[in-house]
């Protein structure tokens, strides 16, 4: 079992060990969704339409489950930090029970509400038919990716990126072999589901994902010889993970419902913009991973520091990620400029939705070294249980900014599909501007006024 103390040795050393197994998962697990959106266009355009659309309102609901893995993260790594393992032991198995109540509370509230958002953001059709009875499927997900975060939030707080890695790498095979089995089914053994058949096999793989994840967490050394009655729900304790994991989450829900804001702007341009905004999502999603991967390195790295109280490792930290992530952006970037064509033609052979697709990804590529510096930002906030701040930003640049920009630039300049592109870009990069400002002045209050010493290496 790996318990890694990040209060000492070389930042770079941890980042490497963290970011690396972390990258990778997040790469079977892009590729995951890739060969979802590939089954689901053997179908039809109108299957992978439903897919992005059904996924997107799938995706709220996941935002608790992200947000608790990250409260996990930031709660037990300080505790680590602290060395008390007697309140990192109390903090998992509380948040544990928490992701169950809430995975029963959710499941519920997904009957009634995911079919609403739905209809919002799609006409009537074979494609709003395709995403319902897909998002009804993948209610029967919700255990499994819910529960499975959590946990991986309590081995991420111990320096454990590997075990989800592995994990999500099993689970990527095997979604290989079970998207075609359940889609097409076999002769005499198991009845072809269609489309439907693409959420039977999430289903099974990431159920399969949340038992290994839970089986390592029991294996650490908090929670050896823990009894049942450590689950029971403690007030105290559920409202210390809700006031950290209600802001990650609510601001991936923002996250989420600007998506929707999005695919309420493209359905005016037709099925094939969906189409192609679920195609490029999955694209981006991939060539983001390392940057994805890095900085989520620093949240148990800076979690840990701050809780030992090493401030000036916890500041060279988020230096450290914002220049080794402008190397990863640059390289990125000139592959979204001139090969978006090609990445769209490996999932369709539409030419309407892959002209809108490589679109979107040329606008993208600019953008790259703004998701990045954001996506480190957060992690910051969260390790210094300041994560308020990040549904804050999250609400300007996702909620309001991207709504308002769209409308200006369709609505009022009268653009056509690029300004959907231009007002996601013009939320973004004015996002960025407020988060560093925020930054700067938390780090300021909470770590002090920063020395003239370079990140360790």
């Amino acid at each position: 079992m790996i318990d890694n103390d990040l209060t000492k040795g070389s930042i770079a050393s941890h980042f490497r060990t963290l970011a690396i197994p972390a990258a990778l998962g997040m790469l079977f697990s892009t590729l995951y969704n890739v060969v979802d959106v590939y089954f689901a266009g053997q179908i039809s355009t109108d299957a992978q339409a439903g897919l992005a659309v059904g996924f997107q309102a799938f995706f709220i609901m996941m935002a608790v489950g992200f947000g608790l893995g990250s409260a996990m993260s930031a709660l037990v790594g300080n505790a680590k930090g602290k060395k008390n393992n007697g309140e990192a032991r109390r903090l998992a198995a509380q948040g544990l029970a928490f992701g169950v109540i809430a995975t029963i509370c959710l499941m519920i509230l997904a009957i009634w509400g995911g079919p609403l958002l739905i209809e919002l953001v799609s006409e009537p059709g074979n494609y709003r038919d395709a995403a319902t009875n897909y998002f009804y499927w993948l209610i029967l997900a919700l255990p499994g990716f819910l529960l499975a975060y959590g946990g991986n939030g309590i081995l991420q707080a111990h320096g454990d990126t590997v075990t989800l890695q592995r994990a999500l790498m099993v689970a990527f095979f095997a979604n290989i072999v079970l998207n075609p089995t359940f889609i097409y089914g076999l002769p005499g053994v198991i009845p072809g589901m269609g489309f439907n058949g693409i959420a039977l096999a999430t289903i099974v793989s990431q159920s399969g994902v949340m038992i290994f994840v839970l089986r390592r967490v029991f294996q650490t050394e908090i929670m050896k010889d823990i009894s049942a009655s450590e689950f029971i729900p403690n007030l105290a304790s559920f409202r210390e993970i809700f006031a950290q994991m209600l802001p990650t989450s609510s601001a991936i829900m923002v996250m989420f419902v600007s998506g929707f804001f999005v695919q309420f702007a493209l359905k005016g341009f037709g099925a094939h913009a969906l189409a192609a905004y679920g195609v490029a999502l999955r694209i981006e999603q991939i060539l983001l991973l390392p940057v994805l991967g890095m900085t989520g390195a620093l949240l148990p790295i800076a979690a840990q520091n701050f809780g030992a109280e090493n401030y000036d490792r916890v500041r060279d930290a988020l230096f450290f990620c914002w220049k080794l992530g402008f190397a990863m952006t640059a390289l990125a970037a000139p592959i979204l400029w001139f090969g978006s064509v090609y990445a769209m033609r490996l999932f369709t052979d539409d030419p309407d939705v892959i002209r809108v697709g490589v679109s979107y990804l040329r606008v993208d590529g600019f953008l790259f070294p703004f998701y990045m510096m954001l996506f480190a930002i957060n992690s910051f906030l969260q390790a210094l249980k300041k994560p308020v701040w990040t549904l804050w930003i999250s609400i300007y640049r996702q909620g309001f900014g991207v709504a308002f920009f769209i409308w200006i630039f369709i609505g009022v300049l009268g653009f056509d599909i690029w300004g959907v592109w231009f007002g996601i870009g013009t939320a973004v990069v004015s996002g960025w501007f407020i988060a560093m400002v925020i930054t700067y002045q938390i780090g300021t209050r909470l770590l002090g006024p920063a020395p003239n010493t370079e990140a360790q290496s």
